[in-house]
């Protein structure tokens, strides 16, 4: 199982319309897909009309005596099921902090998925705290969305520093440009001084009233609408992480 994360330091930049999109993209070429929701705005689980509740709250998702499974719901995609996210969540840092290994125990918590799904994406929450940690060390990759600005990249910054000085392996982080504005003269400064730049992705995710309203549908973007340039970005995007990984 291959356990992919998506986060970034800023709220704002397209993290969990990209979650969404990736793992719905995954399971559509038939990879069994699991969704975490570890935002708890809970987003995710409303974009996939998940109710954001289960039995127990977030003190059962993490530690050697995980109840993890009970808590994946199904979604109405195929090879496609979510962990939602209820307001539980913003005490995950208070479960994790009890006990040994504070910074791995969801590391230990999903070694329960790994011989059901072929991925596992996490939504993560922006910020740095010990929930952020512990998706560090669980993740074998972080995709990390930017919008293109100088504050974005400063915040990437940050967190390649953060990796350095924690002893966290930098390579893992995969950066891409979300909500990119051909328009805007400052994106495509920014895109053109990053393009060549190892461990960025290439594709970049346009600025899109499409991808707003997945509020409105309740959906995925790529499930709606299929062939909108939004969309074919995010099966570039996919498609060239797969070839990175």
């Amino acid at each position: 199982m291959i356990t992919i994360a998506v986060y970034n330091l800023k709220g704002g930049v397209g993290k969990t319309a990209a979650a969404v999109n990736l793992a719905a993209i995954a399971a559509s070429e038939g990879e069994n897909t699991l969704l975490w929701d570890l935002d708890p705005q809970g987003s995710t689980s409303f974009y996939y009309r998940v109710k954001p509740k289960f039995k127990g709250g977030a003190k059962t998702l993490v530690g050697k005596n995980s109840e993890i499974l009970a808590a994946v719901k199904e979604t109405e995609y195929e090879n496609l099921d979510l962990i939602p996210a209820d307001l539980s969540i913003r005490n995950m840092d208070f479960h994790l902090e009890e006990g040994k290994n504070s910074k791995k125990k969801l590391a230990e918590s999903i070694k329960d998925l790994a011989g059901t799904y072929d991925n596992l994406f996490i939504d993560a929450p922006p910020g740095i705290s010990l929930l952020s940690e512990n998706i560090f060390h669980a993740a074998d990759y972080i995709l990390m969305p930017m919008i293109p600005t100088t504050l974005s990249v400063r915040s990437y910054d940050m967190i390649i520093e953060f990796f350095e000085q924690n002893n966290l392996d930098k390579h893992k982080i995969l950066p891409f440009f979300s909500m990119y504005d051909a328009r805007k003269k400052m994106h495509i400064d920014i895109v053109s001084e990053f393009e060549n730049k190892k461990r960025f992705l290439q594709a970049a995710i346009p600025y899109s009233t499409d991808v707003e309203r997945m509020g409105l549908y309740e959906a995925p973007l790529v499930s709606y609408s299929t062939y909108s340039k939004a969309a074919l970005a995010y099966h570039q995007l996919w498609s060239e992480f797969l070839r990175k990984m």
